[in-house]
């Protein structure tokens, strides 16, 4: 039977707009041993992790690198306009920032490679300093947003964990996704993750323009579900092949923090926006 994780989603702590991007210090250094050129709306073929993922199933040691701020288990994934993780998905996806990311002209290119955590094993993807499609020299707004993959087998064969880290975030969206010249409005970003048949997460604030920005109502910058908060951190925990439920997180009494409800379920029509 599928579950809907939204249920969850409420527990996830949400930071008020007076932190500064450099107070964002989750992002973590390394993993980038790899770069998957320049391009838009490329991937890179399947990259073996080092290390065993059951992810709903699906059981491999290989993902394929999004240049649009996702990981996928099964197939590459051109898409840029992102869709509902609600139910337009038709495999496996893990996506820390869904979102028409350009690395032609501007910004930096997408690193990977391995690391370590805590003395675990980790692989982990960098979309830093990466612009939008419609960016350029001339628009300076950039996102900083990476996800970890860490080995978790002294649990389980095939058990791991995953952080979305984030760094500022001042774009949400590429003008042929209806966004303006400054990479705001039209179809703007998803966070989350799908098996791909109905059991999904999406982040407070997917879907909602202005939402993630640094100052929007559920910025990304000082997200967090951890318990201490480490604001700019979303961990989840895959057991048995599946997520584990995002645990209940107290508000601290030292940050002017508070909780955020779920959004509304539902997805949004795919845009099918012609590149020039």
């Amino acid at each position: 039977m599928s579950l809907n994780f939204k249920a969850f989603a409420a527990a996830v702590v949400i930071g008020l707009s007076t932190l500064t991007s450099t107070e964002a210090a989750t992002i973590r250094t390394g993993f980038d041993a790899n770069t998957l050129p320049r391009n838009d709306d490329g991937s890179t073929g399947a990259v073996n992790v080092g290390f065993l993922l059951n992810f709903f199933g699906v059981s491999t040691n290989s993902i394929f690198v999004n240049n649009n701020g996702n990981v996928t288990f099964t197939q590459p994934l051109p898409t840029f306009t992102p869709f509902g993780l609600t139910g337009a998905v038709t495999q496996p996806i893990i996506a820390p920032f869904f979102a028409d990311i350009d690395t032609r002209a501007a910004g930096s290119a997408v690193t990977y490679g391995a690391g370590s955590v805590g003395g675990r094993q980790a692989f982990g993807v960098n979309w830093q300093d990466v612009d939008y499609f419609g960016g350029s020299l001339s628009h300076t707004a950039r996102n900083s947003i990476q996800l970890i993959l860490i080995d978790r087998s002294d649990i389980l064969a095939g058990a791991f964990d995953f952080e979305f880290n984030y760094g500022s975030i001042q774009w949400e969206t590429g003008q042929a996704s209806n966004g303006n010249a400054n990479g705001l409005g039209g179809f703007s970003a998803r966070v989350g993750w799908s098996n791909g048949t109905g059991t999904f997460f999406e982040q407070p604030g997917s879907g909602v323009n202005g939402a993630f920005l640094d100052g929007g109502s559920n910025q990304l910058i000082t997200a967090t579900n951890t318990l201490p908060a480490n604001p700019g951190r979303l961990l989840f925990s895959v057991r048995n092949s599946v997520v584990e439920p995002v645990p209940t997180v107290p508000v601290p009494a030292t940050l002017p923090l508070m909780l955020v409800g779920p959004v509304v379920l539902g997805a949004i029509a795919r845009r099918r926006a012609r590149k020039s």
